[in-house]
């Protein structure tokens, strides 16, 4: 198999995978770096997120999350190793909760934690001392060898600069690829093709299509798919077509939509990494979604 161009944009893994698959020693450095976030009880009863300045200068936030919680972030961290391991620790779950309490009226501890977790920041290392210093921008160096595909590599960057990065690299191979040009601009996320304050028109018009939602299971499948919530349920006629209830209006039919169509196949990708049901589900709940999906994924039924 051969390709005309070879794009290395695997992020925190970028150098394991420049050794592991490529076999060439990375050219630039990166500089991973831990940030853990925890999540608690809601803390006010408003939707606006605060930024708090802590003691030793970095800056943490607490944003409404999922209705009844508080996202609490984040922490800066080395990190070295599989990004995949990465877990906030005992130190960074207490700094978080002494920062809050500097601020807010609720005290809070590690018991007071539903849910923490951790990802590790891909940065392109610009020499700074502190973690939080360093530049959040990113690179992207071209490696043209004679007689070999080109390799763009993107060093550092984040997920709210994703479309100008990607046209960026085209820019930087137009010379390989001539005709193509910037068009995300424009351009609807999946599902997201309604004017920026149609959410409640939206979820108006669903419950008018399937009567037999309650006001909450709508206003999340719309919160969760957009536009997109018909494909979610179509077929659906009344409300036995939805299939059991695993638990937090997760039915069998939206299960089987994700299976589908968003390559979901454990309950952890339903529960997490698809939406944050997991906040709301118990560990039996949890094991039952788990032997259904099984069941589905074995007999090609999702």
């Amino acid at each position: 198999m051969t390709a005309r161009i070879l794009i290395n944009a695997t992020g925190a893994w970028n150098e394991i995978f420049a050794e592991t698959a490529l076999r060439q020693e990375p050219q630039h450095r990166l500089r991973l770096d831990k940030g853990s976030h925890i999540v608690v009880r809601r803390l006010y009863h408003h939707d606006r997120a605060y930024i708090l300045q802590a003691a030793d200068g970095r800056v943490v936030f607490a944003i409404p999350f999922e209705r009844d919680f508080t996202l609490i972030g984040t922490t800066d961290q080395p990190f070295a190793g599989d990004p995949s391991t990465a877990a906030p620790s005992g130190e960074e779950i207490d700094y978080l909760c002494r920062v809050a309490n500097e601020y807010f009226r609720t005290e809070i501890g590690a018991a007071d934690v539903v849910w923490a977790f951790a990802g590790v920041r891909s940065l392109y290392d610009d020499g700074a001392r502190k973690a939080q210093d360093v530049g959040r921008d990113y690179e992207l160096i071209l490696d043209k060898r004679y007689g070999e595909a080109p390799l763009l590599t993107v060093y550092g960057g984040k997920i709210t600069t994703y479309r100008r990065l990607a046209e960026q690299v085209l820019a930087h191979l137009q010379h390989f690829f001539p005709h193509s040009r910037p068009w995300t601009a424009q351009s609807h996320l999946p599902g997201g093709d309604f004017v920026y304050d149609g959410l409640e028109t939206l979820v108006e018009r669903t419950l008018r299509t399937w009567p037999f939602l309650r006001m909450e299971h709508a206003g999340r499948l719309v919160r969760a798919y957009g536009s997109r919530v018909e494909r979610v349920l179509e077929n659906i006629n009344r409300s036995e077509d939805l299939g059991t209830c695993f638990g937090a209006d997760l039915t069998a039919a939206e299960i089987r939509y994700l299976m589908r169509k968003e390559w979901a196949r454990t309950a952890d990708d339903v529960l997490w990494r698809r939406s944050k049901l997991g906040l709301r589900f118990s560990p039996e709940q949890t094991a039952a979604l788990e032997r259904f999906m099984a069941e589905a994924n074995a007999t090609g039924q999702a």
